[in-house]
C-alpha cells in the first residue's frame, strides 16, 4: 500500500492539496511504515493544474491524506479508486500511523453543503506557497 502526504513545507500537513507540489510517499507493509520519499511535482502536475482523466504521479496510491481539499478533488481521488482523507493532524508520522490504526481523526471536504449548525468560511490560506 502506499499513502501519500500533502507536505508542501515538507515538515508538516498541507492545510490544502490541490495547489501543493510536495508529497511524501509512505510505502506501507503489514500495516507499518517501511519506507517514506518525497515526490516533488511541477506546478502543471498540481491537482490545481492538471487534467482529471489524464495520468497523474499520484494515480499508484491508494491514500491522499491532506488538509484540506475540495468535492472536486475528492471526487476526482475516488474516481481513481483513491481514498481521499482530510485531517486537522499536522504530523505527517502522527497522521499515517493514525490511518494505519484507525485512531486518525477525520474532517468533511470543503465548499460543500453543510448540514450542520456551524457557518462555512470560504476565505482559504493555502498554505502552498515556497
Amino acid at each position: 500500500m502506499k499513502i501519500a502526504v500533502a507536505s508542501q513545507n515538507k515538515t508538516s500537513i498541507t492545510e490544502h492539496a490541490g495547489h501543493c507540489q510536495r508529497f511524501w510517499i509512505y510505502d506501507i507493509k503489514d500495516n507499518e511504515i517501511t519506507a517514506k520519499t518525497l515526490l516533488e511535482l511541477s506546478p502543471e502536475q498540481s491537482f490545481h493544474n492538471s487534467k482529471p482523466n489524464h495520468s497523474h504521479p499520484l494515480d499508484d496510491v491508494q491514500v491522499v491524506i491532506s488538509g484540506g481539499m475540495g468535492k472536486k478533488l475528492v471526487s476526482r481521488l475516488e474516481q481513481k479508486g483513491i481514498e481521499p482523507v482530510i485531517t486537522k493532524e499536522t504530523d505527517l508520522d502522527k497522521a499515517v500511523n493514525g490511518y494505519l490504526n484507525g485512531s486518525l481523526v477525520r474532517e468533511d471536504s470543503e465548499c460543500h453543503d453543510h448540514k450542520h449548525e456551524h457557518q462555512h468560511r470560504h476565505q482559504h490560506r493555502h498554505g502552498c506557497e515556497t
